[in-house]
């Protein structure tokens, strides 16, 4: 049985209430992994695994902790992960993947979880910054800056145009650099 709801089960759970606001919790309740596996499988299909960033969560563990869910009138609709990462010595995070069910697109579901998981990650003190690959019209609007081209080693090809980072350090987004590393401890 999917936990993906079919697209047009999911429009009419939306549209069938008058309030459509997503909401954020954390990715810890009974059936969440598979939702979250079958909604990335739907919307970066079997591509994903052959993606740069995936290389570095098969490396790098996600923060269990750090992983949401979004929900509209409790039905899951989104997620996002966050994991742990170092470059040139210095922690913070990598944003994704971040993925919103097509039936419940234009809520603002996304933005949501991309707010909350940067304001949770950063609130604790211990990274300084939250990276990620993606739009630059969906991503600085909210906060996000593009980096310098080149500075931030992946371990395969990346449009560098499309590395963003988000941090309350403005010059940061600027200076980083380095190869991206596993969190560095003391």
């Amino acid at each position: 049985m999917s936990l993906v709801p079919a697209p047009s089960a999911a429009v009419a759970a939306v549209t069938s209430s008058p309030v459509r606001v997503p909401t954020v919790r954390p990715a810890d309740q009974p059936g969440d992994d598979a939702f979250i596996e079958e909604l990335q499988a739907l919307a970066f299909g079997p591509g994903r695994f052959a993606r740069t960033a995936f290389r570095i969560r098969e490396r790098l563990p996600i923060d269990k902790s750090l992983s949401l869910v979004a929900e509209v009138n409790g039905t899951p609709c989104g997620s996002v992960w966050m994991t742990p990462i170092s470059i040139g010595g210095l922690n913070g995070y990598m944003l994704g993947p971040l993925a919103t069910h097509p039936g419940f697109r234009k809520l603002g579901a996304g933005k949501l979880l991309a707010r909350e998981v940067t304001r949770r990650a950063l609130e604790r003190g211990e990274g300084k910054f939250v990276m990620l690959v993606g739009d630059r019209d969906y991503y600085c609007p909210l906060g996000w800056e593009p980096t310098t081209p080149g500075n931030i080693e992946f371990p395969g090809p990346v449009d560098p145009t499309r590395v963003l980072l988000f941090a309350e350090d403005k010059s940061l987004a600027a200076t980083l650099s380095g190869p991206i590393a596993a969190w560095q401890q003391g």
